[in-house]
């Protein structure tokens, strides 16, 4: 399959050179305080497609013979990969055919279409849009371009690496996402070759933890619902696990919950949006705090395609998560006044009303005690109490769900 090296990622940084974005890598003082370590962002996120993936993709593209150029490329992917190749393909002036299964959502499925690519929609699932894709290539003579088990894709990752430790060079730890295995095979590879006291460690959702099994040597058994869809994958490449074997130390696994405070924490304090899979370094270091304490810590931010439902959503959980929105039960008489009443004495405590709904029927003690729901922000736990306390100081019958 090729060589995958210190040397060829070197190479792959000066093929890429000027297409692809130098991202910023930044040592972020306010995380590294709630972590406790010295924390390194390397903002993969501002990428024009906002995900590291450009880099393999553009790489691959660059090695093809030019006869396997002029027939064209194509590459299954339900997200940044699909991304990445479209818009570099076009900028070569390649033909590229993107084969997505049929459930992708509309924003991704237009997203690869803005940059040019031919989309096709086939399979219910990842592995039956591969299927197609690798049909397809084999009766049109297309190139594929697979996203993470192809030795000049995991040289282009592997360039992440290079930049962090050319940014910071005194890092001790990199924590990197796994979904396939070509980012951290790619940035280990570099890591290793360069510092080979340096220790690499990879993160997976619990639910989605293909390597962290392979390298246990048990049977895969992934599933379920994730934010970080962009780790979601059946099985990590052979030639990616091949390469974690020797060059990876260990890789974490995370909650759900976590990688959600993660996305929080990102918006909030770096200003900065994440996808689930781009906020799962950050998540390994909330969720295992004592593996990094003291120490000098880089995290590709490697993704930042959301969709902005789901963001809006994750934000507002993060809210009722740390106790600043919160939902009061408030029963009072059925009089004229009473609820204009409860409503100034929660401004009056420095509560923000964000919804109010009046239950007159459902869950009453009484039709004469109507009960009333407020959605209220507010600006931790402890104030969240002393409203309800001044309401019931007022005679108000106060429930708190947080």
């Amino acid at each position: 399959m090729g060589a995958v090296s210190l040397h060829e990622i070197r190479a792959a940084a000066g093929r890429i050179a000027g297409a692809v974005e130098r991202t910023p890598c930044l040592q972020s003082r306010t995380l590294s305080r709630l972590t406790g370590c010295e924390l390194w962002l390397k903002f993969e996120n501002l990428q024009f497609t906002a995900s590291f993936k450009e880099r393999g993709a553009l790489n691959k593209l660059l090695t093809l013979p030019e006869a396997e150029r002029r027939r064209g490329v194509i590459a299954m992917s339900a997200g940044n990969h699909a991304q990445g190749v479209a818009y570099h393909a076009a900028r070569l002036g390649l033909r590229a055919v993107i084969v997505m299964p049929r459930g992708t959502p509309n924003n991704k499925v237009n997203s690869t279409r803005v940059h040019g690519a031919e989309v096709v929609l086939e399979g219910e699932s990842l592995a039956e849009a591969a299927a197609h894709a690798h049909a397809l290539a084999a009766r049109e003579g297309y190139s594929f371009i697979h996203p993470y088990d192809d030795p000049a894709v995991i040289n282009g990752q592997g360039t992440v690496g290079l930049e962090m430790l050319e940014a910071a060079p005194e890092l001790e730890v990199l924590v990197v996402p796994v979904g396939g295995g070509g980012l951290i095979a790619g940035i280990a590879t570099a890591a290793k070759a360069l510092r080979p006291g340096l220790q690499v460690l990879g993160v997976e959702s619990k639910s989605w933890s293909a390597m962290h099994q392979r390298l246990n040597g048990r049977p895969v058994q992934v599933g379920g619902d994730t934010i970080a869809e962009g780790m979601a994958v059946r099985d990590v490449g052979e030639l990616p696990l091949a390469i974690c074997r020797r060059a990876v130390d260990e890789v974490l696994l995370v909650e759900e919950e976590t990688i959600e405070r993660a996305v929080v924490a990102l918006a909030e304090i770096e200003k900065t949006v994440a996808e689930g899979a781009g906020a799962a370094g950050l998540a390994a270091l909330l969720e295992h705090p004592r593996r990094f304490a003291g120490k000098r810590v880089g995290v590709p931010v490697c993704g930042g395609n959301i969709d902005s439902r789901m963001l809006s959503a994750v934000l507002m959980r993060g809210l009722v998560r740390d106790g600043r929105l919160v939902r009061m039960r408030v029963a009072m008489p059925d009089v004229s006044g009473s609820l204009a009443r409860v409503a100034a004495l929660i401004g009056d405590a420095g509560g923000n009303i964000v919804e109010v709904q009046h239950q007159r029927v459902f869950g009453t003690a009484s039709v004469r005690t109507p009960e009333v729901e407020f959605v209220v922000e507010t600006r931790d736990r402890e104030h969240t109490r002393a409203i309800a306390e001044h309401l019931g100081a007022d005679g108000a019958r106060v429930e708190l769900d947080q």
